[in-house]
């Protein structure tokens, strides 16, 4: 297999084959991110991807479960070209139980909703939707590309299609003045989706991003701790989303909150209650330079 640049992925996928279908990001704006910047976007050819994944068959035979094809937003791709790679995915691996791409709401809307359908028919099981915020303004402030009905609008486009979905939860992203908003009216935007998954993550300033020189210049404002707790909180207390699956797996974050709403939100809120009965300097140190 061939790769350029660093390749990333998500933690649930660390299992996967990861075969790169495009390079970079798309969008590549996001104020709070630096894994693409430098990076110009470009979706490799298909013959090249099928190479690839013939070159995994080689090495690891038919017993590959599952595969992620990164970069940034490979849902931009030509449906045709994703139908074709993911046919050709399943041909090879006999024993394949999943297939996943990156894919935030402004691309997966370019989609219709026949294409989507031919996308789950093909083979597609999963997207990892990094929705950041459901609210507005800081969803502006982030420079995301979208907004709260757009992401409602994809995230109901992909259930419908039967395509299961990860929403990514960004705290302290909205700095502290925006924190109680930022996951209310996230919490209210996931209400309208109910994601499969609604994965948690805990914003820390990394270099090479505009975000952190805010950060480093006093013109953004980090969450201490138990800030972050208190607005991961006000997250969860605000969730009404009868069978998805929320989950912490990630080093970011100052506790593990992990349940199935609604059956296990009271025990998520007093873990919460918990970890914030505790001193921050026995919490995890910030911020973090390496994810």
């Amino acid at each position: 297999m061939r790769y350029e640049g660093t390749v990333y992925r998500p933690p649930s996928e660390a299992h996967s084959l990861l075969i790169q279908a495009t390079i970079g990001c798309p969008h590549n704006r996001c104020t709070f991110c630096s894994l693409y910047k430098g990076v110009k976007f470009k979706v490799r050819p298909v013959e090249e991807i099928k190479e690839d994944l013939q070159m995994a068959h080689s090495f690891y035979g038919d017993w590959i479960r599952s595969i992620f094809f990164p970069d940034g937003n490979t849902i931009i791709m030509k449906t045709r070209d994703l139908v074709d790679i993911f046919t050709h995915a399943r041909q090879l691996f006999p024993n394949l139980e999943r297939i996943t791409v990156y894919g935030s709401a402004r691309f997966v809307n370019k989609k219709s909703q026949a294409e989507l359908q031919e996308l789950k028919a093909s083979g597609l099981s999963r997207i990892h939707m990094g929705m950041e915020s459901g609210d507005d303004e800081v969803l502006a402030k982030i420079r995301k590309g979208t907004t709260s009905s757009a992401i409602i609008e994809a995230g109901n486009k992909l259930k419908e299609a039967g395509v299961e979905l990860s929403e990514y939860y960004l705290v302290g992203v909205g700095g502290l003045e925006l924190s109680q908003q930022h996951a209310i009216n996230s919490a209210l935007t996931l209400n309208q989706i109910i994601p499969d998954f609604i994965r948690i993550r805990t914003y820390v300033p990394v270099p090479n991003s505009p975000l952190y020189e805010d950060y480093q210049n006093g013109e953004f404002q980090l969450l201490t701790p138990h800030q972050a707790l208190r607005e991961t909180r006000w997250l969860i207390e605000n969730l009404d989303c009868p069978g998805s699956i929320v989950t912490s797996d990630h080093i970011s974050n100052y506790c593990n909150v992990n349940g199935l709403l609604p059956r296990d939100q009271k025990y998520m809120l007093q873990g919460i209650e918990q970890a914030l009965t505790l001193d921050e300097s026995i919490l995890r140190p910030g911020p973090i330079t390496h994810l």
